[in-house]
């Protein structure tokens, strides 16, 4: 076994089973094993295999996949009509994580009997689970923060001044009453942590990582900004992945193309669908559009919806447009050269790398923290345009409306100068992650800090 070539310090990464935070702690986990350090990857095989399928880099030979299995749970299918987006039909796979307590900690346990120091690294939302590192004389925490940190400091009370003369929206209020209960349970058992990581760089971030690092009880632990955490490998002509649409972007002039897509936990409505697909074909420009329903609880099991276009929608807009209905590898095309735009829900994994690769956004907010980071892309970083106000989140956006924004990021003057502002930010969040770059010696600090 690997781990016995090091018995100094092992790093055990606890994600929460949902797709984005499964894959930004498995891009860590990568990126941390890179420094001959062991890593074990705990996680039930369904999420195992739902995050190393769908992953853009190759590079994980290093990584030592445990299974936790969960206990069974059965999730109903997305509910396309739900007035709020918030995927509560997976609540029943996010309370059968909390049963993940007991096996984590026998594990932990083990392991510390085996190496001199067990190093946890956990998503903020899996802080229950782990709570008995607190009671292994040769263990610590760190909490993985897979969103941003304007969002996780609007969850400080009371709200610092500097952000409450932003007008951001009360991130409690947007969360479904089945789902504040896991929430308000994982920052309970915070406390014991030994520092934070951020999946942000001080370069966009910084007058909000300095709130939380300022907070009172945050001064008595050390904190890291890391992000953005990506794959090393990204074009498709150097990783395993390669799908169609990559094909059809390769016959597209350079960024002329919209990329249309709401992650993992979105589910549009037959309505929506409708004004989007009417909104893009009236805008005349070239779009990618990725039209798939939130996942299931089990991404493997179960009929997926197929979700209406309007008659001839497809025919019309042949050469013009495409529409994928499978999972597509999103960062290879955000860094392709036909990309200019970026419709998206503004999830901190889908920001982190539109801003990374240079692509300025049209932010449609759908649930979460999700209207905040909204504010950060386009009223703090100016690297977008809203779609909507999030105050008329109930309101069903019209395709005059979505053919309007479309063109003003694709097609005109205040478009053009936001890609020039975007490809200047997005080299320089590059560039942080490079070696001497501010988030790289961040990353070998929390390396040199836990291998002390």
């Amino acid at each position: 076994m690997e781990a016995k070539q090091n018995q100094e310090v092992v790093v055990i990464m606890v994600p929460f089973p949902l797709q984005s935070h499964l894959n930004q702690l498995l891009q860590l986990s990568s990126q941390i094993s890179s420094y001959n350090i062991p890593v074990h990857y705990l996680s039930s095989d369904i999420h195992r295999r739902q995050a190393t399928s769908r992953a853009a880099a190759t590079a994980y030979t290093r990584i030592h996949f445990h299974n936790i299995p969960l206990p069974p749970f059965v999730c109903p299918p997305p509910n396309p009509n739900s007035p709020n987006k918030f995927p509560v039909h997976l609540q029943p796979a996010l309370l059968a994580s909390l049963e993940l307590r007991e096996p984590v900690a026998a594990y932990l346990r083990r392991m510390a009997g085996e190496f001199k120091r067990v190093v946890v690294v956990h998503d903020t939302m899996m802080a229950y689970v782990v709570e008995d590192v607190s009671s292994i004389p040769n263990a610590e925490s760190y909490s993985y923060n897979a969103i941003s940190a304007l969002a996780m400091a609007c969850f400080i009370r009371p709200l610092p001044e500097q952000l409450s003369s932003m007008g951001l929206p009360v991130l409690e209020d947007e969360l479904p009453e089945e789902i504040s209960y896991i929430t308000c349970l994982q920052f309970k058992h915070l406390s014991c942590r030994d520092g934070d990581l951020y999946n942000t760089s001080r370069l966009i971030e910084a007058p909000y990582l300095d709130i939380l690092e300022n907070v009172q009880e945050a001064k008595i632990r050390k904190s890291w900004a890391i992000g953005p955490i990506l794959p090393p490998q990204i074009s498709s002509s150097e990783t395993h992945q390669f799908h169609k649409c990559l094909e059809w972007l390769d016959k597209q002039e350079g960024k002329s193309v919209i990329y249309v897509a709401f992650g993992s936990t979105t589910t549009l409505s037959d309505e929506e669908v409708t004004e989007l697909a009417f909104g893009l074909e009236r805008s005349r420009v070239k779009f990618l559009w990725v039209l798939r329903d939130a996942d299931r609880g089990d991404v493997f099991d179960g009929d997926v919806r197929r979700a209406d276009l309007p008659e001839g929608f497809e025919e019309r807009v042949e050469g013009v447009g495409m529409v994928v209905r499978d999972w597509a590898p999103q960062l290879q095309i955000l860094a392709h050269r036909s990309v200019g735009g970026f419709m998206s829900h503004c999830g901190w994994n889908s920001c982190v790398e539109s801003i990374s690769m240079g692509v300025p956004m049209a932010a449609w907010a759908m649930h979460s923290e999700q209207p905040v980071n909204s504010v950060l892309v386009t009223e703090v970083l100016k690297l977008g345009i809203a779609v909507r106000e999030w105050k008329n989140k109930m309101e069903l956006v019209k395709a005059s409306v979505i053919e309007d924004v479309v063109r003003r990021l694709m097609a005109s003057e205040e478009g053009d100068e936001m890609r020039r502002r975007a490809a200047e930010v997005g080299a320089e969040l590059r560039r942080t992650t490079e070696a001497g770059g501010a988030s790289r010696l961040e990353l070998d600090s929390f390396v040199a800090h836990i291998t002390r």
